[in-house]
């Protein structure tokens, strides 16, 4: 184990790693995440009557599919409402305020979309934000329940400028977010600290308590802590400067990404991206950057000055690149970790990167896929289990493949996940982007099982995005989603669907172990 110290912006940090070898953290964990396995769960034992199954693989939009016309696929997951303006991508939340309204917001690239499933047959937009951060607040859209805020920050520009940051508040009609504070957000505004760093937008996460709020920047090589005790007053209170952290190494390993917090506020699970070059797949002593810190943020939580922070483990995977976000959560009342990625064992294949055909000759997963991990030990996070769909085998390389051609980076394969409720987590969700989104039954965390999905056929005729073609010929779904316990649905957002409701059938959820998160709704 190597240990490292070093001080950023008045912060020193005491580093340790251990990454994901043969004996470091533990062994069986590199062999699970070695590729050679086939990270696969369990399909769906049987799907409502009147559904529309998948005809091939668990996850599989067969290319003779997608040249006829996709229809669409759902098992166990109907179509309740829909509002698809013009379509989504990654920027999604969904909260009950105070006075029972149901809401969900997505981004569509203008602004974000706000829109009421009160009653969820019949969603309406009553608003749109196109405050200058909810123009593009990509994956930092973020609602928290106890304090009923909502804030986005603008996507990061590669230049030296901050990000805006939009604040607002929803406790009085969530229909109708009120503006709290709209602007970039410097060092030292508002009686906060001097950091090295501006604030940029790219993937946040609140405290549970709603009192902090972290941004995850990939240009600044930061995770940078905001004060939100008085909303109308944000003020920078820390910043993690990850560049000398152990996974960080040349050619943009392991910088930052999404990222959770646990409930009492002092651990961060940070978001590592590692990204391999062509010329490392097959190297067997291969470094993986991608995975995650357990940070100690305990003093930033206390608000003490000068706040110092302890790295207390790292876990880096070799089957797995570009680090998406972690979810801290309790099943069967133990800590475990759910982590994914957005890219495959052999990168994204822009730049360095290989792609899935050259992860398949490599003898690693050709697409990303969430994971579990045991975190009852935080200094020795265990590795438990990958949630792959049959699409992920390495076995069905050669069926898979001729689907995504010309289909650009993002494929087959996760972005975010989320779970019923994080304090008695019993089911997962997970958009798995061209496979749409899946549910796992995670009570034995061992053996997770899938009990629905829904792959939605396009609506809109064309979704840009840099990395995604327009027009693709399947959707895209790669949003957060929230489980609604008292009204048995799921919400989301998908790129060609816009906002989603969706009815769990069958019975497959809630479970009897299953029990409501804060207002019935659950959050990330």
């Amino acid at each position: 184990m190597s240990f490292a110290r070093y001080g950023s912006g008045g912060f020193a940090f005491t580093l340790a790693v251990c990454l994901l070898l043969p004996g470091c953290d533990n062994g069986a964990a590199a062999k699970k995440a070695s590729g050679l396995e086939s990270p696969t769960v369990a399909k769906v034992a049987a799907c409502a009557s009147g559904d529309v199954p998948e005809p091939a693989l668990q996850g599989q939009v067969p290319a003779a599919v997608r040249a006829a016309g996709f229809t669409g696929y759902n098992c166990n997951l109907a179509l309740e409402g829909q509002y698809s303006g013009s379509g989504g991508f990654v920027t999604y939340a969904n909260i009950k305020d105070d006075h029972d309204h149901y809401c969900a917001y997505y981004g569509d690239g203008k602004g974000v979309n706000v829109v009421d499933i009160t009653d969820p047959a019949k969603p309406v937009l009553t608003a749109s934000l196109t405050t200058l951060a909810m123009q593009s607040a990509g994956e930092t859209l973020r609602v928290n329940a106890r304090r009923q805020l909502m804030i986005g920050l603008a996507r990061e520009k590669m230049d030296a400028s901050g990000s805006e940051m939009d604040i607002y508040d929803l406790s009085a009609d969530c229909r109708d977010p009120k503006v709290q504070w709209s602007g970039v957000l410097n060092p030292g505004d508002n009686g906060g600290v001097t950091v090295p760093k501006p604030l940029k937008g790219h993937d946040s996460n609140f405290s549970p308590d709603g009192l902090t709020f972290y941004d995850g920047s990939n240009f600044t090589m930061t995770y940078t802590a905001i004060d939100l005790t008085d909303p109308t007053k944000p003020k920078i209170i820390a910043q993690l400067d990850m560049s000398k952290a152990p996974l960080a190494y040349g050619r943009a390993n392991g910088v930052p990404h999404g990222l959770s917090i646990s409930d009492d506020g002092n651990r961060g699970y940070f978001a590592s991206i590692g990204l391999p070059q062509k010329s490392e797949l097959k190297q067997p002593d291969y470094r993986s950057a991608d995975g995650f810190y357990v940070i100690d943020i305990s003093e930033i939580q206390a608000r003490k000055p000068d706040p110092q922070t302890k790295v207390i483990s790292s876990m880096a995977f070799r089957n797995s690149s570009a680090s998406q976000h972690t979810l801290t959560v309790k099943i069967g009342g133990k800590p475990y970790l759910i982590q994914d990625s957005e890219g495959g064992g052999a990168g994204i294949p822009m730049g360095v990167g290989g792609t899935p055909q050259e992860a398949c000759d490599a003898g690693l997963t050709p697409f990303p896929m969430a994971r579990i991990i045991d975190m009852s030990d935080e200094t020795k996070p265990k590795h438990i289990v990958d949630l792959g769909l049959e699409t992920h085998d390495l076995r069905n390389c050669s069926k898979v493949l001729p689907d995504i051609v010309g289909e650009g980076v993002f494929t087959y394969g996760t972005h975010i996940c989320s779970v019923d409720n994080r304090e008695n987590a019993t089911a997962l969700a997970c958009a798995y982007d061209q496979s749409g989104i899946r549910v796992f039954d995670i009570r034995n965390p061992a053996a997770p099982k899938e009990i629905a999905y829904f792959n939605p056929a396009p609506v809109i005729a064309s979704q840009t995005s840099p990395l995604q073609p327009n027009p693709s010929k399947v959707n895209a779904c790669m949003a957060p989603a929230g489980f609604d316990f008292e009204r048995k649905l799921l919400t989301t957002a998908c790129a060609r669907s816009g906002a989603l409701v969706l009815k769990f059938e069958n019975g497959v959820w809630p479970f009897p172990e299953s029990t409501p998160a804060p207002r019935g709704i659950s959050y990330n």
